[in-house]
């Protein structure tokens, strides 16, 4: 992931190369970060452009341009890693900030689940943290777009970390 300008405005740079190994699993994960496209929630990463032409890269299978939320995700902050380590070193968070974070996270869930797209890689890496100290949920390569909220519960593939993975599904 890149920064760059794209009209004007601070942007991130997704490249989604192909993968030698499983070409389809890179076409999947391509296609499923534009499940976001099109939706504007402030606790979701929000997608500004995407192009499957790549003039002279044959290493990639498309670009997405998302809006620019910093480097910061909740991974640092509960870890302590990345760019934020020596900001908030002796910093642990209040039970303020967890209960914030908290809210933010289930905001852009509910909203995910109104429009029937299931994350499935939610993790404290996927969310980022902006400088207004606002959480948003990122990267979607997992994520499907169910059928419909009527429907019998539909299986999913399994995806996502499986460090992370719901006790029920390992």
């Amino acid at each position: 992931v890149y920064k760059a300008t794209y009209h004007g405005a601070t942007v991130a740079v997704k490249q989604v190369k192909k993968c030698s190994k499983n070409r389809l699993a890179s076409r999947q994960s391509f296609w499923a970060e534009l499940n976001a496209a099109r939706l504007d929630h402030k606790n979701v990463v929000r997608i500004v452009a995407a192009s499957t032409c790549a003039p002279g890269n044959q290493d990639s299978l498309g670009t997405i341009i998302m809006e620019y939320v910093g480097n910061s995700t909740l991974d640092h902050v509960i870890y302590g890693s990345g760019c934020i380590t020596a900001k908030r070193k002796a910093d642990q968070l209040n039970i303020a900030q967890c209960l914030g974070y908290s809210c933010d996270i289930m905001a852009g869930l509910v909203f995910l689940h109104s429009h029937l797209i299931v994350h499935l890689d939610l993790k404290p890496a996927n969310i980022f943290i902006t400088e207004q100290n606002v959480c948003k949920i990122g990267d979607f390569g997992c994520s499907q777009k169910l059928a419909n909220s009527a429907s019998e519960p539909q299986l999913c593939q399994q995806g996502g970390t499986y460090t992370h993975r719901a006790p029920e599904l390992l």
